[in-house]
């Protein structure tokens, strides 16, 4: 049935958000212009560039959503929330490579046996890295 999942998430410029998730390995696999300058106004990112890897992020501006879905509601691009949960194999690794990035939940360990750390990401989203014992790298 499902495939896969990949969340849009709709910001104001689409590069600072590409640069926030190709510090976590994602990588540009596809990009549409944003007018006649060089800003981009959408991309995918996958997992290390991989079209197969199952695991990507779809940035778009909001702008570019508008003039793309002229039909819908454009109110439906406005805002942010979105709550990214991505699950890491190592979570302290993970951080480092956003160090520098506004962090706006601090690593603890949950009742469900992850631990996590929260960071908001340019465009306005929020980002959880979660690390199971069962992802651990220490784990054989």
């Amino acid at each position: 049935m499902i495939l896969q999942s990949t969340p849009v998430l709709f910001v104001d410029a689409v590069e600072p958000s590409e640069a926030f998730f190709a510090k976590l390995g994602f990588e540009r696999t596809v990009a549409v212009p944003d007018g006649d300058d060089d800003a981009v106004g959408f991309v995918i990112l996958m997992q290390g560039g991989r079209n197969d890897s199952g695991l990507g992020v779809m940035i778009q501006t909001r702008q570019s959503a508008r003039d793309d879905m002229t039909d819908a509601d454009p109110a439906l691009f406005e805002g942010s929330g979105t709550f990214l949960f991505l699950s890491v194999a190592d979570v302290d690794a993970a951080a480092r490579a956003l160090d520098g990035y506004a962090q706006f939940l601090p690593r603890r360990e949950t009742f469900y046996g992850a631990t996590e750390v929260g960071f908001r990401e340019p465009g306005g989203h929020h980002v959880v890295l979660a690390q199971f014992a069962a992802n651990s790298p220490d784990e054989g």
